[in-house]
């Protein structure tokens, strides 16, 4: 591998139906002093066989191949790509998930003008499995700018308990400070590394915000997010539990604001995955998150028990909740 100004970090796993769009995004971006490391986890369908014809036809992108190993040793992989990369800024670019054109060009450009910068984030679609329609926009730009920025180091963290993340597809992280933490982070039971390394570098440098579209971001029944929603929120919340005592910057009263948001957020995290349960046909496993949902200690968030009771009465005659979503105008999350 050469020399590049970013390395792209792409991990894939069957994802056959989306890996190629990923790589087409690579490949029209404005800024072209890139490398591109896929580590495919083992992958069961026809993901390799997508990816080979790009290897010959530019030396830029790279694969390497692994036996699967799992999203709860996410952090191995990722850490493994970057070991073999180059580049001074680390990009994500998951296998499913897609680029705007500039988004490199606008990244490099400011964090080559500030070496203080840890992290460059924006704007990230939530967009439909085919591309056919676009869930939202994250994130909320009508909060203070200097928070985005996490001026100052750690103040970020208070985006938290208003319900503000920043979309993995959007961020290119500066290679040193990535290296002084240790490189990506991944929290014990939790299946993503993006959450806790952001975590962690905010302790340690400023964010730059792009207030413009950077990526989009597939939303579909079976990805990591819905298949492991109880496992995220569950997990997010015991990391923050040791974390936040650190973030001098985030006040005692703020982080039991941050800590009772999570709370809430466990709640509808197994709401949610009794809805995804649904669609993926798991009956019995659905009406045990939903149970929980109803009796989780958590204030407030009576529609979302009401929800699962509903669900609840839905996996006992082998129904999903979806048509009944779609009647209601609501967004639906079936198809894949």
């Amino acid at each position: 591998m050469g020399n590049s100004v970013v390395s792209i970090i792409s991990p894939t796993y069957n994802h056959e139906k989306y890996i190629g769009q990923c790589i087409d995004s690579v490949l029209a971006q404005t800024f072209q002093d890139w490398e591109m490391i896929i580590v495919n986890d083992g992958s069961t369908d026809r993901t390799a066989e997508v990816i080979k014809p790009y290897l010959a036809k530019d030396s830029r992108i790279h694969l390497i191949n692994q036996e699967n190993v799992g999203v709860f040793r996410l952090g191995e992989t990722y850490n493994k790509a970057v070991q073999v990369s180059t580049g001074k800024f680390i990009a994500i670019l998951e296998g499913d998930d897609l680029w705007e054109p500039d988004k490199l060009e606008r990244q490099v450009k400011t964090l080559k003008a500030d070496d203080t910068i840890s992290l460059a984030w924006g704007k990230a679609q939530l967009v439909k499995h085919d591309l056919s329609s676009i869930y939202h926009e994250s994130p909320n730009t009508d909060l203070e700018r200097d928070l985005y920025n996490n001026t100052p180091r750690g103040s970020i963290l208070d985006l938290y308990r208003l319900g503000q993340f920043i979309p993995a597809v959007s961020i290119v992280i500066r290679r040193d400070h990535l290296e002084k933490i240790g490189g990506f982070i991944q929290a014990p039971s939790v299946p993503l590394v993006d959450f806790t390394t952001i975590s962690e570098l905010s302790l340690l440098g400023r964010f730059y915000f792009d207030d413009h579209l950077l990526g989009k971001w597939r939303i579909y029944s079976t990805q990591t997010t819905k298949k492991y929603t109880v496992e995220i929120y569950v997990g997010i919340k015991l990391f923050l539990q040791q974390f936040l005592p650190r973030a001098a910057e985030i006040s005692p009263a703020k982080r039991e604001l941050i800590m009772e948001y999570f709370d809430k957020l466990c709640l509808i995290a197994y709401a949610r995955s009794g809805r995804y349960k649904l669609i993926r046909k798991e009956f019995k496993s659905a009406r045990k998150d939903y149970i929980r949902a109803i009796g989780y200690p958590a204030s407030g968030k009576w529609m979302w028990r009401l929800r699962s009771i509903i669900g609840y009465g839905l996996s006992i005659f082998h129904l999903d909740v979806e048509w009944l979503a779609g009647l209601l105008g609501k967004k639906t999350y079936g198809g894949e």
